[in-house]
């Protein structure tokens, strides 16, 4: 179809609509007269991007429109979309005024892109880091963008980009390389060093803390090469690479100053014999360091944990000897590792009165940061805390504030981290969604019982039914062994026979039992809408699904999910996969209750991991809910929410898994099939349906 040239009225209504000029008061005939000089394939792609990204701020696709003509001059298409998504990522991560000089810098981009084309984005690699970080020894860490490396102790900050490779995976390596020595200060004591009595005794303290930053990395690199064999030598690879024949001798010669079993106070000592000299420079790999900032954040740690690690014996404490307990009786602690080496972290146990307790793991992380921190826990620590000695914010977890909608802190321990589909600009948003995973407090397993009571004879017609599904046996034709002659097969070889054709040996039948190979997570809907009768029709769909599923055998876990805006994403942990049905399940069925709103994007895709990591052959996830996607913040509800779940149920396509949705929205045909496709949903008319119906329909998809 051939593209029509448009004239610089006819850009100029369409710019005066997608910037809103009648409310932002745009001047747009300047821009319009530039793009009508523009080839027609040109002004529509122009276009298009202004519609894009004025999804994300009206000031911000004025301001591309307006450079549009001069960013074709010097980008191809492709390069032209990358510099439009880089800056509505960066409104998404940092706000307008960063996001403007991204567009308002061309010529910085321009740098910036060439740059990208072998670069590692730290937005593209921070899962896998993420991964292996967390799975290193020592404090759970986060990782976070800055201009530079360095890590407070608690959050490893990384570069945007890393180029200073050819190749985008050497340049990956060399961001996990860096990385890796980061975790390294938190782990092995570089940051337990007071920055004011380290550099105190010397003149120029930049010298001297170019000197112990690259002191501790050959420090560190000792313990990466004795503990992450493997790892260290795809290091010392990258910096062979890197390194001039000059600066590697010169390292090779201080490696001496430090031995394989060395402390920050052997670096401490070697940096005073080494000080007058001249250093040579940092491996390019080393992790950057910002000591003040690392201290005060030691500090401020140092008096949180004390006061929860004490709160928490004192919990421990009343737990054994009851609330009489007295709160000066300190507990003990006792090594279960006593010959280890000085630089591992002792093992501990906890002994009170003589009896050794048993230690939560939100407990055993705050003792491993302790140990940390200070090499061992103090014994002061061991006292339990009195009722009420300390600041009660000093015992809070990092939550959200439940009044800060927009805000919230990213890098608390047990999130996980979603992209959302903003159709507008047809793009994710990196990160966008904060998700927590949560165990649903069980109440008694009454609701379950008087459930069943109620509907006696239908779950025994269910147990009927799903028995003749479990395993129905299946006749297998055409077989070279079996019980019985396949008659059609018989006949067709001896007429082959018959005509001097060779005779099939595959002329019998038998008898297989078909077995099933189903995985099915249930997705219920908690959001404040389902209050009342359609909470309990809920409830008592489960009920009859847990009966009907533990006749049939198949692997099934139920998980609740509401929240509140895109950092306060929670889905509840009601039965995993591999739990089985107890009366502590049960009891959380029956204590399902309404909660928040409606955000299905983010709640998908984490069901869709936890599938994705099921062994099955057929991979079911089932929604049970009342209504379409909804939140708090405006721009979720109608097309954007619609979008983004349809985009995540997609992706779980994409990953093998079949979604289903269940509905008692009457209005629900009016999106169902846009999200699930036209045989992927069934509304039910009448919530007092939901028990009866939602074993039938499960019966039906996976049959």
């Amino acid at each position: 179809m051939t593209e029509i040239l448009l004239m610089a009225s006819e850009i100029g209504s369409i710019l005066d609509a997608v910037l809103e000029v009648e409310f932002s008061f745009l001047q747009t005939e300047n821009i319009a007269r530039e793009l009508a000089r523009l080839p027609a394939g040109q002004q529509q792609l122009v276009l298009q991007w202004t519609r894009r990204v004025s999804s994300t701020n009206v000031q911000l696709a004025y301001e591309f429109s307006s450079r549009a003509v001069r960013a074709l001059a010097c980008m191809d298409e492709e390069m032209l979309s990358a510099w439009c998504l880089h800056a509505m990522d960066t409104y998404d991560r940092a706000g307008l005024h960063p996001a403007m000089e991204v567009i308002k810098d061309l010529e910085g981009f321009l740098a910036f892109g060439h740059l990208r084309a072998s670069a590692a984005l730290l937005e593209d690699v921070r899962p896998v880091l993420n991964s292996f970080i967390h799975g290193l020894s020592g404090r759970r860490l986060e990782l976070q963008e800055d201009t530079r490396s360095w890590t407070d102790g608690e959050v490893l900050y990384l570069p945007e980009m890393m180029a200073r490779l050819e190749d985008e995976e050497d340049n990956f390596h060399l961001y996990k390389a860096m990385a890796t020595h980061l975790w390294g200060q938190t782990r092995y004591g570089t940051l337990n060093v007071d920055p004011q009595a380290l550099l105190a005794p010397y003149a120029d303290e930049q010298h001297a803390l170019h000197w112990f930053q690259l002191l501790e990395t050959l420090r560190l690199d000792n313990y990466l090469k004795r503990d992450l064999p493997g790892l260290y030598r795809q290091i010392q690879q990258l910096h062979a690479r890197l390194a001039d024949p000059g600066q590697e001798s010169a390292l090779q010669a201080l490696r001496s100053e430090l031995d394989a079993s060395a402390s920050v106070n052997d670096s401490v000592a070697a940096l005073a014999r080494l000080y007058e000299r001249q250093a040579p420079s940092l491996p390019c790999y080393a992790g950057g360091m910002d000591l003040p900032l690392a201290w005060q954040a030691r500090e401020l740690r140092l008096q949180r944990e004390e006061a929860r690690f004490r709160d928490a014996l004192r919990v421990l404490a009343e737990d054994l000897q009851g609330e009489a307990a007295e709160a000066a009786s300190p507990f003990e602690l006792r090594e279960r590792n006593p010959d280890r080496d000085s630089s591992e972290l002792a093992d501990l146990e906890l002994v009170l009165a003589d009896q050794v307790m048993p230690v939560p793991e939100h407990l055993k992380s705050i003792m491993t940061s302790i140990q940390l921190d200070l090499t061992g826990i103090p014994e002061e620590y061991l006292v339990p805390a009195g009722e009420g000695e300390y600041d009660p914010a000093l015992l809070e977890d990092e939550t959200l504030d439940p009044n800060d909608v927009w805000g919230g802190v990213y890098h608390e321990e047990g999130a996980f981290f979603y992209d959302e589909w903003d159709f507008g600009r047809l793009h994710y948003r990196k990160n966008w969604c904060v998700l927590r995973e949560l165990d649903q407090e069980g109440g008694d397993d009454g609701f379950y019982n008087r459930a069943l009571d109620r509907y006696r004879g239908l779950v025994r017609s269910l147990h009927r039914s799903f028995e003749v599904l479990r395993g129905e046996d299946k006749v297998l034709r055409r077989q070279p062994h079996g019980e019985d002659i396949d008659i059609d097969a018989f006949v067709e070889a001896l007429a082959d026979m018959q005509s001097g054709m060779e005779m099939s040996e595959r002329l019998f039948s038998r008898m297989h039992k078909d077995e099933r190979n189903i995985a099915v997570l249930f997705m219920v809907d908690m959001s404040g809408s389902t209050k009342g009768w359609i909470n309990e029709a809920e409830r008592e769909a489960l009920v009859l699904l847990v009966e009907s599923l533990q006749v049939l055998g198949d692997r099934y876990a139920i998980y609740g999910f509401s929240g509140w805006a895109r950092k306060r994403c929670e889905v509840y942990r009601i039965k995993s996969f591999d739990e089985p049905l107890s009366n502590k399940v049960k009891g959380a069925i029956g204590s399902i209750e309404p909660k928040d709103y409606t955000r299905m994007g983010a709640p998908i895709r984490h069901f869709t991991r936890m599938l994705e990591e099921v062994e099955a052959r057929t991979k079911l996830l089932i929604t049970l809910s009342d209504g379409k996607p909804d939140d708090y913040d405006h721009y979720y509800r109608g097309e954007y929410g619609i979008e983004d779940t349809r985009q995540a149920l997609f992706e779980a396509r994409v990953a093998g898994i079949h979604p289903f949705c269940i509905t008692i929205d009457k209005e629900g045909a009016d999106y169902l099939p846009h999200m699930y496709g036209k045989a992927n949903y069934v509304v039910l008319d009448d919530v007092a349906k939901l028990p009866l119906k939602v074993s039938d329909i499960y019966r039906k998809i996976t049959s």
